[in-house]
């Protein structure tokens, strides 16, 4: 018998007991064997890599639609933009060693009572967030409590749960600096590497899961600086000064990141999940040069380049994760939400050409994600991770 299926039915067996059992003088023994038999389910459950599988059919398709979930935003709305295939949604993620279980609301409510979670990143965190508002929305609607003047930062409220999300947007998680000269930005940035972004950093001790994501940024010319001197740049070609690749730029901001948030003496427990590269599926050109993603099925698994930028990049964000861990402090938890392969082989789910463009006619989306879609499944990953802390959290001190 399968070691998983083995665990949940001694758990099943075991929470009979407790509700039949006469001997309620036995209670706080049998809690703690229940604890014991949560902890053995967990590790069970840590075996398998969740990230490490295929897209197998499902005909069941998403679990909301562009008419179920009114905030889906119009750029993301791909149906309502006229995308004329539906069969990209009929896909669910299989890891090799288990099953991956659809995303239950009533689930993630309980195991984020009382707490308060940020996607902190860019758009594409912005992408994540609104994935989860619908998935969310079946069970309670929120309440939109803030939102700046550019409706990049943004937080809502579940009174029920009394759960509070929030999205906070930023560029590059430290603090940048955008070039100007004339009078005119240039979209040159200088990042000071021991500086973190305010936006995000201000409120971490108010946060109890940080979800954080970086990368679509370093694709540009962008320098670096530590104690104000120059260490190096991206993409400037310029005589005296070290030319860094994008992974090694990021992993120079990854890794004071992860080291700001496990010295914070503010925090709470805190757990935080890295969240690896989203790829982009531009292909016959790049965003500006007439590039596409027209596919309307997943690639199979000896279809991807686990050798190309976007995986070495991810591979890096696991290595920093997994470097940290070690050294992680009192009350801080850290975690990598593994999607770059899953996406690597979804270049069906972007809104390509229907994604309302009003303002850059002619250029296709393959960065963002269709709602519903394959973005989905990074909340079925998400509250596995959840699942796995929440049954440990008791552990904290």
């Amino acid at each position: 018998m399968n070691r998983f299926f083995y665990t949940v039915g001694l758990i099943f067996l075991f929470s009979l007991f407790i509700l039949f059992s006469p001997k309620t003088s036995d209670l706080s023994n049998n809690e703690d064997l229940h604890q014991q038999l949560l902890i053995s389910l967990q590790k069970e459950e840590e075996r398998c890599d969740l990230f490490c599988g295929h897209w197998v059919q499902d005909l069941r398709g998403s679990q909301y639609t562009n008419v179920s979930c009114s905030s889906i935003p119009e750029s993301k709305n791909c149906f309502m933009q006229g995308r004329p295939d539906s069969g990209f949604l009929q896909w669910r993620w299989k890891p090799d060693g288990c099953e991956l279980p659809r995303f239950d609301p009533g689930t993630f409510f309980e195991i984020v009572r009382g707490k308060t979670m940020a996607f902190i990143g860019d758009s594409v965190a912005r992408n994540h967030v609104e994935s989860l508002l619908c998935l969310l929305s079946s069970e309670e609607m929120p309440l939109g409590i803030y939102k700046d003047t550019e409706d990049r930062t943004r937080t809502w409220y579940f009174p029920h749960s009394n759960f509070t999300l929030m999205v906070i947007w930023t560029r590059f998680l430290v603090l940048d600096e955008e070039r100007v000269i004339n009078g005119s930005v240039t979209g040159v940035f200088d990042l000071h590497l021991e500086k973190m972004d305010k936006n995000w950093a201000s409120k971490l001790p108010e946060i109890d899961y940080a979800i954080l994501s970086d990368a679509h940024w370093f694709f540009r010319k962008n320098y670096l600086y530590e104690k104000g001197e120059n260490i190096g740049c991206i993409f400037c070609g310029e005589p005296g000064i070290k030319s860094l690749d994008i992974d090694s730029a990021l992993q120079m901001v990854i890794k004071v990141v992860l080291n700001y948030i496990n010295n914070c003496k503010k925090c709470r427990n805190i757990l935080t999940v890295l969240r690896t590269f989203s790829p982009a599926h531009f292909a016959d050109g790049a965003w500006d040069t007439g590039g596409s993603c027209n596919r309307t099925h997943p690639l199979g698994e000896k279809e991807i380049d686990l050798a190309s930028l976007d995986w070495k990049i991810r591979s890096m964000q696991v290595e920093e994760i997994k470097r940290v861990r070690p050294v992680a402090r009192r009350r801080k938890k850290f975690e990598v939400l593994d999607v770059t392969k899953a996406m690597l082989m979804r270049p069906d789910g972007h809104p390509n050409s229907y994604w309302g463009n009003k303002w850059m006619k002619g250029y296709n989306d393959c960065v963002h994600w269709c709602m519903p879609g394959p973005i989905d499944a990074w909340n079925d990953f998400l509250i596995a991770l959840l699942r796995r802390h929440a049954f440990t959290d008791f552990t904290w001190s």
